[in-house]
């Protein structure tokens, strides 16, 4: 049985998917990516697509990874950030789609690009800025906690969508939201602290639920 091939950036730090799913892990996914697979020749492959490029280049485009999908080698899944948006399209072609941000595609609930695009150093895939999916997810934990409430939540999220993409990080996003709404100043302070300590990623759990799904599938078709 072949490796897995997942294509991982920001998403998930490599180590932490090395110690869930022995895969060969490749650079975030961009155009041409996924016709060169094609050419690999021995066995069956799964595909995992988890980040791509979104900025600096162009990401594989729908035909592209629709095309691998009907190659009968091929079992292509995808999650947490572009991964989750191709499998929403192609999810009738046989793609398959895993975690909450692909739910969400899938159902409507977030349907633009930018809700997942973040920007990432290109070595180390460190953030440069936050997924508008997981600004959305801390801000509704920090509601669930008390922190904020439901108006202050609809108002961070205003500032926040209004912004573009490689903006996009918590420190400006409060500066803004406290010069458009100083009333709210002690509630955004305790935010902010929230932030800094409790900070999670709906787009890490995704990734994390792709490579274990990937994992059982490698398990079963071994």
């Amino acid at each position: 049985m072949n490796k897995p091939i997942i294509f991982l950036g920001p998403s998930l730090n490599k180590e932490s998917a090395q110690k869930i799913l022995d895969a060969e892990y490749r650079m975030p996914a961009k155009k041409g990516d996924f016709l060169r697979l094609q050419n690999l020749t021995t066995g069956r492959i799964i595909v995992g697509l988890i980040d791509a490029v979104f900025l600096y280049n162009y990401p594989p485009t729908p035909i592209e990874v629709y095309q691998l999908i009907k190659n009968d080698k091929f079992v292509v899944t995808g999650a947490a950030s572009l991964g989750a948006l191709r499998a929403v399209e192609l999810e009738k072609f046989g793609m398959i789609g895993i975690g909450k941000i692909f739910e969400l595609f899938k159902k409507q609930v977030i349907d633009a690009d930018d809700e997942v695009a973040v920007t990432f150093t290109e070595d180390e895939h460190k953030l440069q800025s936050e997924a508008m999916i997981d600004i959305r997810f801390n801000l509704f934990l920090a509601q669930r906690k008390g922190i904020i409430d439901e108006n202050i939540k609809k108002k961070i999220c205003r500032v926040a969508k209004n912004m573009y993409f490689p903006h996009r990080n918590y420190c400006d996003i409060i500066d803004l939201v406290k010069k458009k709404y100083p009333t709210l100043d002690s509630k955004l302070d305790s935010l902010r602290s929230y932030l800094e300590t409790e900070r999670q990623s709906l787009k890490e759990r995704d990734a994390i639920k792709l490579l274990k799904y990937i994992k059982t599938l490698s398990n079963r078709t071994v």
